[in-house]
């Protein structure tokens, strides 16, 4: 009983890198380019708002995170926001680790969202690009990387270990 209960154990593991690396499946090849397009455009375009942070550490440190969105440590989190746009973004671009990277893209948007409703309330055209940004990464967050993928060619391997 004891031996079962370590093999299925062993099983397991397996699985939970299958989730982390493997992408939903689709096999319309248009569809897939697509979808590397989306991920590669909206990891490429966020490279420029980590940078950005970056460029001007205590101004958006000051302004944006204490001052609009009274958050503490602000240059803490500048600098957690500017790398986690930046690295996030080349992970999305590879299609390596998308899940966890777009995650954290996806709330660096959410923050952004709530920025932008702080500044000027609920006008959409203030918080559309935020929320589109969100939108994509959260199709990524749901879908993975899709077929041209770094997840895609470690998700073989592992389905390649495990049979």
């Amino acid at each position: 009983m004891a031996k079962t209960a370590s093999v299925t154990a062993v099983e397991e593991s397996p699985s939970l890198l299958s989730l982390l690396f493997s992408s939903n499946q689709d096999s319309n090849l248009l569809f897939q380019l697509a979808w590397t397009a989306l991920r590669v455009i909206a990891g490429g375009m966020m490279i420029h708002n980590g940078v950005g942070k970056l460029l001007d550490v205590q101004g958006f440190a000051s302004y944006v995170v204490s001052q609009t969105m009274g958050l503490p440590f602000p240059t803490f989190l500048t600098y957690c926001a500017a790398y986690t746009e930046i690295i996030g973004a080349v992970l999305l671009i590879l299609g390596l680790l998308t899940r966890p990277a777009a995650i954290g893209l996806l709330f660096t948007m959410v923050m952004a969202v709530y920025f932008h409703i702080c500044e000027d309330g609920f006008v959409i055209a203030s918080f559309e690009t935020a929320a589109l940004y969100a939108g994509m990464y959260l199709f990524c967050v749901f879908n993975g990387g899709g077929l041209f993928s770094i997840d895609s060619l470690i998700a073989k391997q592992l389905e390649k270990s495990n049979s």
